[in-house]
């Protein structure tokens, strides 16, 4: 199976699906809840798309780079940009779209909650824990731990921007907890199951030296969902935080405040 096939039968046609059904529900006013309806959903999703090749460009090309993972020369079209084929670019491109756009089809349909209270708690906690995760991962690396290698590149390089988006509304990604759990856990468990497919095809190989060999049912390398765990939640996450508006007053709060700390400094 080539990259290219591979790309459209898993995630071009899904897009295609999920974006006829986006015209259904325009046709049928279905919108979304008024929590979530803060500006388009086209603008923050292709924002998305814009930071996904930007940030994880030179990670993605370290990998190739360092043998964490390969790809089947015969099985791409050999254009590259860096070390990576440019299927893998349109990668990311695809998955950010597919997962926004499930989690817009969710987001029109699953219960409106209006009740919401501020929660510092919700910030803090989940932050510092998250901050623990990526120093022990840090110290992986720093030890020349190989077999963790792959697993502790995806999280040094995902937890970071994840830690940010929480940190500024964790409360109000729990607030919508039914919308991002179901818009992470659908596509990473359907990005999984097709990941083992092209593996097996031999579309691309994960190296056995930089995994802990840890393996979920069919044979996915347990790096490989956390991966697609990580992706779909950095999608979810910065969707419905683009969209909440909570996030909206919480921002504009805290340019006043930034802007009233600089005239007080400057009368100082």
């Amino acid at each position: 199976m080539t990259y290219f096939g591979f790309l459209l039968r898993f995630l071009v046609l899904p897009i295609l699906f999920l974006a006829a059904l986006t015209w259904w529900d325009t046709r049928r006013n279905r919108r979304l809840a008024p929590a979530l309806a803060t500006l388009h959903p086209a603008y923050p999703l292709a924002l998305l798309v814009l930071i996904a090749l930007l940030y994880t460009t030179p990670w993605d090309n370290y990998l190739v780079a360092t043998r964490v993972w390969w790809y089947d020369p015969n099985l791409v079209t050999g254009v590259t940009v860096g070390y990576v084929p440019i299927e893998e670019y349109s990668f990311f491109v695809l998955q950010t779209v597919l997962t926004g756009l499930w989690v817009l089809w969710l987001a029109r349909r699953l219960p409106r909650k209006q009740a919401w209270r501020p929660s510092y708690a919700w910030r803090v906690a989940p932050l510092i824990l998250l901050g623990a995760l990526w120093l022990l991962n840090v110290g992986w690396l720093a030890l020349g731990l190989r077999q963790a290698t792959y697993l502790a590149l995806i999280l040094v390089w995902a937890l970071p921007p994840i830690m940010l988006q929480v940190g500024f509304g964790g409360d109000i990604l729990r607030r919508h907890a039914w919308l991002v759990t179901l818009g992470i856990l659908t596509p990473t468990l359907f990005l999984s199951a097709v990941d083992i497919l092209a593996i097996r095809a031999g579309t691309w190989s994960i190296s056995p030296e930089q995994t802990l060999g840890l393996h979920l049912p069919g044979g996915l390398p347990l790096e490989e969902a956390a991966f697609f765990l990580v992706t779909n939640v950095l999608v979810a996450f910065g969707l419905t935080l683009a969209l909440a508006e909570e996030s909206r007053s919480r921002l504009r709060r805290w340019l006043l405040a930034a802007r009233s700390g600089r005239h007080r400094a400057a009368d100082g």
